[in-house]
């Protein structure tokens, strides 16, 4: 009998230990398989938002280098651009001067008697544009201005070669010498209408200052032409007429600038009638006597037949 107990004993110990071991053995190899995936998920979803921050930022640098790398090539061929006005011009002006040129004409030289000057120490006295004038809405017509005419001023109407009645654009005021415009008369500038290439002529007068011819050039360049029915180099003696915004004959302008350059002993002489300068279109005009800036528009002074 107590052999068999401890037979049975013996068995129950062997199975308790068995049983045992069965429950330890899923513990051991539970863990392995349940924790290995999650680590695993949990790295591999930071690598995955690494990689797409990344092609991002990639992303945002790349267009900012294309526009850097685009804006480059339009300041190369602005500066390349930059010769090419400066070239221009060089083509442009032998056209104009071609086209200036008006055949048939010569000009001479006259001895200067009386005041003498150079007109680069008084600017604002031969170019109107450095003088300055302002627009102003009086009457696009000739004027009726009372008092006494002198019948040997200029006569404009000879200006053009047809001898046409004048169609005026627009009319001015010049300025000073302290900044101020003129107010009386209150024109002393105006625009007569022209077509490009019309020739311009010396306006005829009664007067005459030497060997056939009717004024003295006391200033000229390719757009402005100065003109006096005297022999002074002076602006403020007797008649004196501007003309600006034309393209004066390129040898009248050569030939003034040796004269200048010479000392102004001499200085081109035109004759009543002879061309010396083309229209560019409308022909900006003005007139002195005795150094005062007149209405140009008056009938009776300037526009009489």
């Amino acid at each position: 009998m107590n052999n068999r107990l401890t037979l049975l004993w013996a068995i129950l110990v062997g199975i308790a230990w068995l049983c045992a071991g069965c429950a330890d053995a899923p513990r051991a190899t539970e863990p392995a398989p349940t924790e290995m995936p999650a680590p695993t998920k949990v790295a591999f979803a930071v690598p995955s938002a690494t990689p797409t921050l990344t092609p991002t930022a990639t992303f945002t640098l790349t267009p900012t280098r294309t526009r850097t790398a685009t804006n480059t090539p339009p300041r190369k061929p602005t500066a390349t651009a930059t010769p090419a006005p400066t070239s221009a011009p060089a083509t442009p002006t032998p056209t104009a001067t071609s086209s200036a040129a008006i055949p048939g004409e010569k000009y001479g030289t006259l001895a200067v008697i009386g005041a003498r000057h150079a007109p680069q120490t008084t600017v604002s006295d031969v170019n109107l544009t450095v003088r300055g004038f302002a627009p102003t809405n009086a009457a696009l017509t000739l004027v009726e201005i009372e008092g006494p005419a002198d019948a040997n001023a200029p006569r404009l109407y000879t200006l053009f070669a047809d001898r046409r009645a004048p169609t005026i654009r627009a009319t001015y005021q010049v300025r000073d010498h302290t900044g101020a415009l003129i107010t009386d008369p209150d024109v002393t500038l105006i625009a007569l209408a022209a077509t490009s290439g019309d020739t311009l002529h010396v306006p005829e007068s009664g007067y005459t200052i030497g060997d056939g011819y009717g004024v003295l050039v006391v200033f000229a360049d390719a757009e402005r032409i100065v003109v006096t029915y005297t022999r002074d180099d002076s602006t403020i003696r007797g008649y004196v007429l501007y003309f600006e915004g034309v393209s004066v004959e390129p040898s009248l302008v050569a030939l003034y600038q040796q004269a200048n350059d010479a000392g102004r002993g001499t200085l081109p002489a035109l004759r009543a009638g002879q061309a010396f300068a083309r229209a560019r279109g409308d022909v900006r005009f003005a007139v002195r006597d005795a150094g005062t800036f007149l209405d140009p528009r008056s009938r009776k002074d300037w526009w009489r037949k």
